[in-house]
């Protein structure tokens, strides 16, 4: 695996190209992870992307190609869990007329529309056995046979994107071990949502920026309540979860010009992370006081409490 240690000081690396720089911006602790990703972009050695699918593992992958010597070719995408494993080969490798049955007209495939840009492999994991083959040779030679025909050189550079179960599927035999080795040349790993709360802010803020421009709004903003729920959910969908949630909220505000203030609740099905019982409690006290306008006897009775113990509380939680 290629050395892409990570930078001693964030503060002194170099600027980032406009994609990359983007995704730092929307995840700062990410910084470190896409100064990689540039370094990887100026190389021509195969890319391997893994995290949790919703992680923005995509978003990276165009990143890096649109930061790269190819980013004025294409870049093709095939989703390995999308094609049916009895067609992916000829989807892939392309084909000639009359290979199969229903091949009226041949076809490039992605490899061939690839050609001269960058090929990028998601779920790659999901890639039949039967062809994993001729994948690797087409990684460590350059070149491939398209079913029914002859023998083509591939110009392309390859990325590839997975999950942690890549690994795992190695060691049961379902994944050919020397072309993982083939694909992890560079390897970026994505942390989960979950991992980076600190990233949750800027996100959302970048989101809601996104979706103004998007439905052609003010500037959008978030409500306390929303706040408070989302910077302690799990986030088991990651990015495009909490894009999810924000979008669906803006279409249900509507369309109106403003700035609304989007409340937003938990997903369907969702469990919120408790509050503590001290949260709870320096909440209780200070809606008492703000229910009986600062009287300390009216307040203590409120909440059921003697006066000496709501002073006691109100020291413990530092409260005026």
């Amino acid at each position: 695996m290629a050395d892409l240690a990570e930078p001693a000081d964030l503060g002194k690396m170099a600027p980032l190209p406009p994609g990359l720089d983007v995704l730092a911006r929307s995840s700062p602790s990410l910084r470190a992870l896409y100064q990689q990703a540039d370094r990887a972009a100026k190389s021509s050695a195969p890319v391997l992307i893994l995290g949790e699918p919703g992680t923005g593992r995509s978003a990276l992958a165009r990143g890096i190609h649109a930061a790269g010597e190819r980013s004025e070719a294409n870049l093709v995408e095939v989703d390995a869990a999308a094609v049916p494993a009895s067609l992916f080969e000829s989807e892939f490798f392309g084909h000639r007329a009359g290979a199969f049955t229903g091949a009226e007209t041949a076809s490039e495939g992605r490899v061939g529309w690839a050609s001269g840009g960058t090929l990028l492999l998601d779920h790659v994991e999901e890639i039949p056995l039967a062809v994993q083959a001729k994948l690797l040779r087409l990684l460590s030679e350059g070149r491939y046979v398209p079913l029914g025909g002859g023998e083509r050189v591939a110009d392309v550079r390859f990325f590839a994107i997975g999950s942690h179960e890549l690994a795992q599927r190695v060691r049961n035999g379902s994944f050919r071990e020397d072309l993982y080795y083939r694909l992890e040349v560079v390897t970026l790993v994505i942390p989960p949502l979950r991992e980076r709360r600190d990233d949750l802010e800027p996100l959302i803020e970048f989101f809601l920026a996104d979706l103004a421009e998007r439905f052609g709004k003010g500037r959008l903003k978030l409500g306390e309540r929303a706040w408070a729920w989302m910077t302690k959910y799990s986030w088991p969908g990651n990015l495009r979860e909490l894009r999810n949630v924000l979008e669906r909220e803006v279409v249900l505000v509507g369309t109106a010009k403003g700035s609304p203030t989007l409340n937003p609740g938990p997903p369907v099905g969702s469990i919120e992370v408790p509050r503590s019982l001290v949260e709870m409690e320096r909440e209780q006290i200070q809606r008492a006081l703000a229910f009986t306008r600062g009287h300390q006897g009216r307040a203590a009775e409120v909440l059921g409490i003697s006066r000496k113990a709501l002073w006691e509380k109100r020291k413990r939680h530092e409260l005026p």
